[in-house]
């Protein structure tokens, strides 16, 4: 992982020529720690913090890209790639699908050193897809059912609380790993997530649905093993028990997740504002997520004062599904008539017609965006699906990002891998 040596004074933003670079690639081989980050820039967190977690919508720190909030997301990324560090890969290890490192020492060994955040709980996630009788023949890693998704970890150290203003939660969760993930994210299908809250659900949550696959893997658990609960029941336990710890302090939430993990973080949040009766402010801050509700979905997360920031990449596929979007159903007949007279009202009408028909595929884009794109970083060659997926794509991104007229300083900090 790649690491900066020093801070840059920046003066005013500066571009570089998206052709050439300025100066040659660096290969990073550690990743930023928490002294490098804690800039006098970032010394301004603490009192505007509720700023930074989006009271306001993150209204005028989008575009141009605040300094603060750059070092907020970045930092936030990091506890995603611990996530992803943290996983054993190796499909032929006993151990596969697990978390390497015990949660005293799972930062240190993913190279957060001095976060001031200590971890408290692994999580797993169950696919809920019932498995065909072959399988038994298949080789294990196959079939894994549960495995490691990320972490609860909460701030710790004083001097953290106080640059941050509050004591923060972080819940971070990976990407797509294993088969059955995979497999759960092609189920497509929107279905009904009132389920997913403890509260009576109103009509307006009645209606709410979400990608059956990001639903499945949340909700579910091993049927045949007790000790093995929900990804659900895993967070709300975990939550519940830390803001009984810390009652009566500034508490935040921020769940982090990358691809399915931003799916899940989306997921995390609505599901803890409906479980808690005084939760604290709860964020998303999510990297390459795919779409996850309806539209109902979306009004229930603005009601409940869910803030959700999503980091896109414009060349990321990823983020342009499942099913597809069409807001514009939204609009009542007055509006339409307004905006371009009765053809355009009776057109409105058939195509309102035609998307009911598809209602089990109709998505919504939800919070507020922060649009990146890979074109834009003279240091990435060429354009792939894989490559512009990448969580280090994303941060390589975020790090360089100025503003929609200046989409890259000369200054970045966070060069990628060759």
């Amino acid at each position: 992982m790649r690491t900066l040596h020093h801070t840059p004074t920046l003066i005013r933003p500066q571009c570089t020529s998206l052709v050439q670079p300025t100066k040659p690639v660096q290969k990073m081989e550690q990743m930023m720690n928490m002294p490098q980050l804690r800039s006098s820039l970032s010394k301004k967190v603490g009192k505007r913090w509720k700023e930074y977690q989006g009271m306001n919508n993150w209204d005028g720190l989008l575009d141009p890209l605040d300094e603060n909030l750059r070092s907020e997301i970045l930092r936030y990324g990091h506890f995603v790639e611990a996530a992803y560090k943290s996983f054993e890969f190796d499909p032929a290890s006993p151990n596969y699908a697990t978390c390497k490192f015990p949660k005293t020492t799972l930062l240190e060994n993913c190279g957060l050193h001095h976060t001031g955040y200590k971890v408290t709980k692994h999580l797993l996630a169950t696919s809920g897809i019932k498995l065909p009788s072959w399988v038994d023949k298949a080789p294990s890693w196959v079939a894994t059912q549960s495995s490691y998704i990320g972490y609860v970890a909460v701030c710790n150290n004083k001097q953290e609380i106080k640059r941050l203003g509050r004591r923060d939660i972080v819940v971070a969760y990976r990407g797509t790993t294993t088969c059955l993930e995979w497999l759960e994210n092609l189920r497509a299908t929107l279905t009904h997530v009132a389920g997913v809250t403890a509260k009576a659900c109103s009509m307006e949550e009645n209606g709410a649905m979400v990608e059956s696959g990001f639903l499945s893997l949340y909700r579910s658990a091993v049927s045949n093993n007790p000790s093995f609960i929900s990804l659900q029941d895993m967070v709300r336990k975990e939550i519940g028990r830390i803001l009984k710890t810390y009652q009566g302090e500034n508490l935040s939430l921020t769940i982090t997740g990358h691809s399915l993990g931003a799916a899940l973080a989306t997921l995390t949040a609505y599901d803890i504002k409906n479980s808690f009766l005084r939760p604290p402010l709860v964020t998303v801050i999510s990297f390459g997520g795919p779409r996850v509700g309806n539209r109902s979905f979306r009004h229930r997360l603005e009601e409940q004062g869910t803030k959700v920031l999503r980091i896109v990449n414009s060349d990321d596929v990823i983020t342009k599904v499942p099913g597809f979007v069409f807001d514009d159903v939204d609009k009542n007949e007055d509006d339409e008539a307004r905006d371009g007279g009765a053809h355009v009202a009776t057109f409105q009408r058939w195509i309102r017609k035609q998307v009911e028909e598809v209602r089990w595929l109709l998505y919504s884009e939800v919070g507020e965006e922060l649009r990146l794109c890979s074109r834009d970083s003279p240091y990435l060659r060429g354009v792939n699906i894989a490559t512009c997926h990448d969580l280090n794509t994303y941060l390589h991104l975020v790090d360089g990002f100025v503003s929609s007229t200046c989409p890259f300083r000369a200054t970045a900090k966070r060069f990628l891998h060759h």
